[in-house]
């Protein structure tokens, strides 16, 4: 972390600077941001973010594989495998815990992966206010490649809508205003000027989709999808009451969710290097680690955190029913890198890629990043606490 940048930042923080902040971020959105945003952005030195590079180049290098569909095809469940899959992900996030590895180096270690899109429109608006309240320095960026906004967004608009006209591409979730990621949705279509819809608002007939703006039955051609199945997996019966959306359809796949489970957890097994915790499928291992309280033990097919054991114990992988849709990771032990006025805060950062039609390879372009005081970073585990929630971080152009 940035050291002569954190120390001006602390220096000139106030609360109430913190609540100018939050209005306006919160100023003309379609609600108020539903999640906790962080007093702080990440501050990252020139080193450790040439180390997130390399840390990503690595896996993008296994993904893009010729036999990575071969590796993956067990990742997707038959009840939510979609018809008419294409050939890569529009979109991978790379999460990286902030650590510190034997010889005392601050590096990323990899947490979580996934083949599905993130905050995209939101993390722009979010890194123009912490710039304007917090003066930001003009040197330092949220954005890699030598992008700057207007060529993200223009990557972002060819990724999404193509060649397309924007009424011809939706942004769809199960209940899109319900979200509370529903901030990213209306600040995209505030970027790209396409339509948020609910898979509710889907009309089919025969193979095509359309959708109703101002009366008029206007054709989809795209779906930026931003529906995760695991959002209906208690309701199994909703496609009697919607459009199936699993069958073969006369539409494209802004990410095809097939990707949300070939580029996941499912994944890690099959990555190796220095930023990698050693991942192994539970039903492949022959001799369990003697020091399991330094593993975790994970289900290859849960949503957000959920089912996640910390402290794993002999009683614990006993229980396993299905070995073969668990994963047993070392753990990877967050430092408290972030320095607030009381004391120090874990980092995480996602790395966030765009993969537009055409592109030989995906193309790093912004970054996500979270702060946490708790065991585990997330909401449930940082109520009560302040310097937390989500946040950006900006590092040198």
């Amino acid at each position: 972390m940035n050291p002569l940048a954190r120390k001006t930042f602390n220096a000139g923080f106030t609360n109430a600077k913190y609540q100018q902040f939050l209005t306006k971020l919160n100023d003309g959105l379609h609600q108020p941001v539903q999640f906790r945003i962080a007093e702080t952005p990440v501050l990252l030195t020139a080193e450790f973010r040439d180390r997130l590079i390399a840390a990503g180049n690595d896996i993008v290098n296994a993904i893009i594989r010729p036999d990575f569909k071969k590796l993956t095809e067990r990742a997707i469940p038959d009840k939510w495998r979609v018809a008419n899959e294409n050939d890569h992900p529009h979109f991978i996030a790379l999460d990286f815990g902030v650590c510190k590895d034997d010889a005392g180096n601050i590096v990323p270690k990899l947490i979580e992966m996934q083949g599905f899109p993130s905050l995209y429109g939101f993390q722009v608006l979010l890194g123009d206010v912490y710039k304007d309240v917090f003066d930001i320095d003009d040197n330092e960026t949220i954005f890699f490649n030598g992008l700057d906004k207007s060529a993200y967004l223009g990557l972002l608009k060819k990724t999404i809508i193509g060649n397309h006209q924007p009424d011809e591409v939706v942004l769809m979730d199960v209940n899109a205003p319900e979200q509370k990621t529903a901030v990213d949705f209306y600040l995209t279509q505030r970027y790209l000027g396409i339509p948020v819809i609910s898979l509710s608002d889907l009309i089919q007939e025969g193979r095509q989709l359309f959708y109703m703006a101002n009366k008029e039955k206007k054709t989809i051609k795209r779906i930026y999808n931003r529906l995760i199945f695991d959002e209906i997996d208690n309701d199994l019966e909703i496609f009697d009451k919607v459009v199936d959306i699993r069958k073969p359809l006369d539409v494209e796949w802004i990410t095809h969710p097939n990707w949300f489970y070939r580029v996941s957890k499912f994944t890690m097994p099959f990555l190796s290097g220095d930023y990698i915790p050693k991942t192994q499928f539970l039903h492949q291992i022959d001799y369990l680690p003697a020091d399991l309280e330094n593993y975790v033990l994970k289900p290859l097919f849960s949503f957000a955190g959920q089912g996640v054991i910390i402290d794993v114990t002999i009683d614990d992988i006993r229980s396993i029913k299905d070995p073969e849709n668990w994963i047993l990771q070392q753990k990877v032990n967050y430092h408290p890198v972030v320095q607030s006025p009381n004391g120090g805060v874990k980092a995480e950062i996602r790395l966030l890629y765009l993969w537009p039609n055409g592109d030989e390879k995906p193309t790093l372009a912004i970054n996500l990043a979270r702060l946490s005081r708790g065991k585990m970073i997330g909401v449930r585990y940082n109520k009560d606490f302040d310097w937390v929630g989500g946040t950006i971080a900006f590092m040198p152009r």
